[in-house]
């Protein structure tokens, strides 16, 4: 009962916090903090213990089913850090926004919903909190209520639906050429036997899955959502769609292929050599998106899509290796850009501007918050030591080492390219701000840095992206350990 606790805690006890009529907002406030620490406590307990349990079955080897491993311990770390550093960051934000208590009641269900996507032991599982996730943070994008906010609300729907369809009609095909009770296990339950003869068919209906999956995840031709709601959601929720949700894409393609499949039955095919292209494509077009466009959370989020291919690229080169430079970017990946939208709200809440370009000499006024911002970009970048660059060296790595003739080479060349881009739309932010030049009159500057509700989260996720560099290396033997019997 542990683990439906875990997720029915923050979805009920959030919204009624939020149903409150006679709280005000600091009780409210403090109610949320409660269900959060409970909820953190029990997730922690959950963690210590690990097991499993059947809950519900909905047919022949179809059931509700929770089992918690390592890559689960590890995505529940993540989607942790990321909702509790924003809730606090939250607290002063939502000042500007209406409508205060939806946002939090659908926080605390997406909360319990990732929850859920983290511990789950099968696709059937995976899928339902999947689409609870998605349903759940729609709200979150449409909070303002304008024509604009609706609009991109209901492409993030349909882009996400649709993806998921897609996805569901892969989960079909594996489970029906799968073997036993179709749980996760290392290396897939797949039965080849069975199989042969329609590896044509299930390599086509994988390759599906993959890029439905991958929506979320706004890998190419399935990104178009992600330009659109980032702008306009509160700076909460675009923190926490980048940081984390997106994410919930890349844990279903994992254990799609890795723990149901099997990378064996790929490897080699061209679903594999299309999954990488597809990826590095997006991750160079990402790349030039974001260095072309002004709006800081625009640029932002292409820049999301451009860094979470680096993950389907690492997942693509089918390898151990490969598979934990990818989780080491899902780590610093969550908390570089987790900062970065944060930074973007403090500069819409406390400056009201949202473009890249005019925020020349506001180091002076916010220093903590661009140090911050600096910080975030120096890993997102890859600058040693911060957690982007051993990220990236593992994926470079991996690939050189797969065998795979010219697609080998490509994907260093291709992380090489993203990273000079992605230095020139992040590092021109950090300039002006500390160097606006000696034509610029900083003498009316005052400061302005918001309250420590604000920057205390910024810098937690920035001591978490330097930890993932300093400590790569015993991070990444440890994903290695895991993948051993993949």
């Amino acid at each position: 009962m542990l683990f439906l606790a875990i997720i029915l805690i923050p979805m009920i006890a959030g919204t009624a916090v939020s149903l409150m009529k006679n709280w005000n907002t600091r009780t409210k406030h403090v109610g949320y903090v409660v269900v959060m620490a409970v909820t953190d406590l029990l997730a922690i307990s959950c963690m210590a213990a690990r097991g499993s349990a059947r809950i519900i079955s909905f047919g022949e080897n179809v059931d509700l089913y929770f089992s918690l491993d390592g890559y689960g311990v590890l995505f529940m770390a993540m989607v942790m850090i990321m909702y509790t550093c924003v809730l606090f960051y939250s607290f002063e934000y939502m000042k500007m926004e209406e409508r205060e208590e939806v946002f939090y009641a659908f926080y605390f269900i997406s909360y319990g919903a990732m929850l859920g996507v983290c511990m789950c032991g099968n696709l059937v599982s995976m899928y339902l909190f999947f689409e609870l996730a998605t349903l759940s943070t729609v709200p979150l994008v449409l909070h303002e209520m304008t024509k604009e906010s609706i609009a991109a609300a209901l492409k993030y729907l349909f882009y996400s639906v649709g993806g998921a369809f897609m996805g569901l009609l892969a989960v079909f095909f594996v489970y029906y050429y799968g073997s036993g009770t179709r749980d996760f296990v290392p290396g897939g339950f797949l039965d080849t036997a069975m199989a042969a003869g329609h590896e044509k068919l299930l390599l086509a209906m994988i390759f599906i899955g993959i890029v439905g999956f991958g929506t979320k995840a706004g890998m190419y031709p399935m990104h178009g959502w992600l330009p659109a709601a980032h702008p306009l959601a509160p700076a909460p929720a675009s923190a926490l769609l980048s940081g984390i949700i997106t994410k919930a894409g890349i844990m279903v393609v994992i254990r799609m292929i890795y723990f149901s499949v099997g990378p064996d039955f790929i490897r080699g095919t061209w679903v594999q050599t299309a999954w990488m292209c597809l990826a590095m494509l997006t991750i160079l077009m990402g790349s030039t998106m974001a260095f072309r466009e002004k709006n800081l959370k625009k640029r932002l989020a292409y820049s999301s899509i451009s860094q979470l291919s680096y993950l389907m690229l690492a997942l693509s080169v089918l390898s151990t290796d490969g598979l934990a430079g990818g989780l080491l970017h899902l780590v610093q990946h969550a908390v570089s850009k987790g900062t970065l939208f944060l930074c973007a709200g403090v500069f819409i809440y406390k400056l009201h501007e949202r473009s890249a370009v005019k925020l020349k000499g506001i180091g002076k006024q916010m220093p903590v918050t661009v140090w911050c911002f600096m910080i975030a970009s120096l890993s997102l970048v890859g600058i040693p030591p911060m957690g982007g660059f051993a990220s990236k060296w593992y994926i470079a790595q991996a690939a050189l080492g797969d065998g795979l003739g010219v697609l080998s080479f490509l994907p260093p060349i291709v992380l090489l390219i993203s990273a000079l881009l992605t230095a020139g739309y992040l590092f021109p932010v950090v300039v002006d701000a500390f160097f606006p030049g000696e034509e610029f009159d900083s003498s009316s500057l005052e400061k302005c840095e918001p309250t420590a509700l604000m920057t205390a989260p910024m810098i937690v996720l920035c001591a978490v992206a330097l930890a993932a560099g300093l400590f790569a290396a015993p991070l990444a033997s440890t994903f290695m350990a895991w993948g051993a019997g993949i």
